[in-house]
């Protein structure tokens, strides 16, 4: 195993080695902190970080506000004054050794906003930001501002000319690296494109290649790229470590770091962690955001799965096969289907399946009235985490809406993820996991349920194991 060089990473040299950036307190001050000390580059979430109570225990996020731009404030409030606490956390416990990163998505509500709010809150203790999701043009002026630096997440080279082209090359001696994902392999949203294929992953070498390529016209030959997804031990990325055709190269684990001691997940969701079996991890497009994501393929995914597949489309007056009665909703109003489609619905309704809903793409889905009270009330509940909410139709716009209708074959994305990491049932909420999350079962490092602290596993990653 080669040895690892240090690289210079936000104005400092420390190891390639980069704490990945979960969202909803999924990285924390507690984990980054220490990935810092350990020389390395710790990076927490930004993504309506935790405040603490006197206790140090995480302070609920209850929303008062009656109407949803009311809750959209409370929750802009919330997540600045959460990223500050967590950047001083981390701050503190790295004593001042390596880097401390924070991690936001483009996409989150009022991202602008609550950037500017934590950098100015937080001046000093934050020294880059890593930003993904949705493409980020603002992100290099927005850091510059404060001195910081900017680290976009892509998944192409094409993302990255886009980028570049429009806004990064006015802020060039700010952009610290640049972050590509593997799209299949990924946990949490991942950038696929339409002209990608997600039942066919195309190898990492060739896009990082191109991308360094790229990288090279534009002057940016000894910029980091770091490879995300996939990365488990070091020894499968040899030729990767100090190869001039790819430059400097800093490797982040995300769903490896999610189990340490200092990791603020849950012990059910470490020990479900522990359990997974190749093909555990669903890639699927039911995210609000619009975009794929990954997860561990419990009952909050398989009853997605189910929803969507209790799904016809149907027409408001007959047309073509579409020629076959169906009353719809409680006023039993007429739509049309397939004959057969009216069949399947039929045996839908039979097993207990028997409440419609419409989606916007003039289909509609078969749940019970419990699963249609819920995701009702998810709906009104809202409370405008998104840019933009094809669940709730939210959008940070002036009239708060993205003006077309609620789609029920998705689901509240912060109600789920603000539970799972403060103690709910795995298996009823959305768990994201990177597709190498099953290694953890089959790692002789974690034998016997064995949870490293995060000084044991970058000392474990170092050795190529």
């Amino acid at each position: 195993m080669k040895a690892l060089n240090p690289l210079v990473i936000s104005d400092r040299e420390v190891l390639p080695l980069v704490e990945g950036g979960k969202g909803i307190a999924v990285s924390n001050g507690e984990s980054s902190g220490p990935w810092a000390k350990c020389g390395g580059v710790g990076t927490f979430s930004g993504v309506n970080a935790d405040q603490l109570d006197e206790s140090g225990q995480p302070i609920p996020q209850v929303y008062k506000g009656r109407t949803r731009r009311e809750r959209h404030e409370e929750l802009v409030d919330m997540a600045i004054k959460g990223g500050i606490v967590q950047a001083r956390i981390a701050h503190e416990l790295a004593g001042g050794d390596g880097r401390i990163h924070m991690n936001v998505l483009w996409e989150m509500a009022a991202s602008e906003r609550v950037l500017h709010g934590i950098l100015e809150g937080a001046k000093g203790l934050i020294h880059g930001v890593t930003c993904g999701a949705g493409m980020p043009y603002r992100i290099a002026q927005i850091t510059a501002e404060y001195g910081v630096y900017y680290y976009p997440i892509i998944s192409s080279a094409r993302a990255f000319r886009a980028l570049w082209k429009r806004a990064y090359h006015r802020f060039s001696e700010w952009l610290g690296g640049v972050v590509y994902e593997d799209p299949w392999l990924a946990g949490g949203h991942n950038g696929l494109s339409n002209s990608e294929d997600p039942e066919k992953p195309e190898p990492a070498y060739p896009r990082v290649l191109a991308l360094r390529q790229l990288m090279r016209e534009y002057g940016l030959e000894r910029t980091p790229i770091f490879m995300a997804g996939g990365v488990w031990y070091l020894r499968e990325w040899e030729d990767w470590i100090d190869n001039p055709e790819l430059g400097p190269i800093a490797f982040q684990f995300g769903t490896r770091a999610l189990l340490t001691k200092e990791s603020p997940i849950p012990p059910g969701w470490k020990d479900k962690l522990l359990h997974l079996e190749e093909g555990d991890i669903s890639l699927n497009r039911w995210s609000p955001t619009g975009f794929y994501s990954s997860a561990v393929r419990n009952k909050f995914v398989k009853e997605l799965e189910e929803r969507n597949a209790r799904q016809v489309a149907y027409a408001v007056e007959p047309v073509g096969q579409h020629d076959t009665l169906f009353p719809f909703g409680p006023r039993r109003r007429t739509i049309y289907l397939t004959a057969a489609d009216k069949e399947r619905a039929e045996k839908w309704i039979a097993q207990g399946y028997d409440t419609t809903l419409k989606t916007p793409d003039s289909t509609i889905i078969f749940v019970t009235w419990e699963e249609r009270e819920a995701i009702r009330r998810d709906q009104v509940d809202c409370m405008g985490c998104l840019s933009a909410c094809r669940f709730s139709n939210w959008a940070c716009k002036e009239n708060g809406t993205t003006g077309k209708k609620t789609d029920p074959r998705s689901y509240c994305i912060q109600k789920t993820l603000q539970s799972i990491v403060h103690g709910g049932d795995v298996e009823t909420q959305l768990m994201f996991a990177g597709h190498g999350a099953y290694r953890f079962r089959h790692d002789p490092f974690y034998a016997n349920g064995f949870i490293p602290t995060v000084r044991q596993l970058v000392e474990r990653i170092q050795t190529g194991d």
